[in-house]
């Protein structure tokens, strides 16, 4: 058998992308397109075998009985999601809770990125997703209509026209603030009174790190439901994403020459591992359990799903105990 893959191209997929790791027993044919694409090819067909997949939408498909994928507990993207917040400096905005009663863009309201920062914005500060008028559409000019695949129950949603943009609208005041997944183009340009909620945000998620131990979950790895029953073919995937992880990792500790174009990444690696442990990025339920449940949680609170799901409802049955 040929196992069709879909992967985002990271350090720690990179060597399954280009061979150097193989799923045991298996042949492969690996793609990497852009990750918008790889979503809804993955969700809409039946191109890939194994596929990297957005984890909110993963959640409420699979809470609806509309997945064709079933969970492996690989996470190959992970994100700290503080740093996804901006805010229009001249509307008083100043903590979290002055973002109640405002309007605020997001390039698509089920987006694991929007989900996660809203999550924090409830718990860390009682700031509910029902508490904001939201405003969903393309993030700035070049980027596509975003297809909205599920609308929330209870909370407040609205697509901006066709032909505006969020980045636009935030630089024109007509936003309040925007939760985007990479800065957006009025932040990178300088408009004045666009800045982070956080101004410094690695801070504040270190803090949040060290009192929850959750380190945000944006992707995992999905195989189609029906070689879900095949244990070795899913313990040989979780496998091969693990020594391609770890290949990656070791990679980034080499003094010798550096693999990343960072000149202390050496070092970042040590201060890294002081403060989240040696095994940072780690694969499996147990060691991700909270950042899995707290997903669970927000997926329903938030009004995309009809329903509490467990990690253990999520992933292949071979993989339950396996973590690495």
């Amino acid at each position: 058998m040929t196992l069709r893959i879909g992967i985002g191209r990271y350090d720690r997929t990179q060597a399954l992308i280009d061979g150097r790791v193989a799923v045991t027993g298996y042949s492969t044919q690996v793609d990497s397109p852009p990750l918008e694409t790889l979503f809804a090819t993955a969700f809409d067909t039946d191109q890939y075998d194994v596929a990297e997949l957005s984890f909110s939408n993963f959640l409420y498909l699979t809470a609806t009985g509309g997945c064709r994928y079933v969970g492996l507990p690989i996470f190959p993207s992970r994100m700290f999601r503080h740093s996804a917040i901006f805010v229009r400096a001249d509307r008083g905005i100043r903590t979290p809770r002055d973002l109640i009663g405002r309007t605020v863009g997001v390039r698509e309201f089920s987006m694991t990125a929007a989900l996660v920062a809203r999550g924090i914005l409830q718990d860390e500060y009682g700031v509910h997703s029902r508490d904001i008028d939201w405003r969903c559409g393309p993030a700035d000019a070049m980027d596509a209509r975003p297809v909205i695949r599920v609308l929330p129950s209870g909370v407040r949603v609205q697509m901006i026209d066709e032909g505006q943009n969020l980045s636009d609208l935030l630089a024109a005041g007509e936003l309040d603030a925007m939760v985007a997944y990479k800065p957006p183009k009025a932040f990178l340009e300088g408009v004045p009174g666009v800045v982070r909620l956080f101004p410094e945000p690695a801070w504040v998620e270190q803090d949040y790190f060290a009192r929850t131990g959750i380190f945000p979950i944006m992707h995992l790895v999905g195989i189609r439901r029906e070689l879900a029953e095949d244990a070795a073919l899913c313990l040989a995937v979780c496998e091969a994403f693990s020594c391609a992880r770890d290949e990656a990792i070791e990679a980034i500790g080499a003094y010798q020459a550096l693999s990343v174009s960072l000149p202390w990444a050496a070092t970042s690696l040590d201060s890294v591992r002081a403060r989240m442990g040696r095994d940072f990025w780690p694969y499996g339920i147990e060691p991700n359990r909270p950042a899995i449940e707290a997903l669970c949680r927000y997926t329903v609170e938030q009004g995309l799903a009809p329903k509490t799901l467990r990690p253990e409802d999520l992933f292949a049955a071979a993989t339950l105990a396996w973590q690495a």
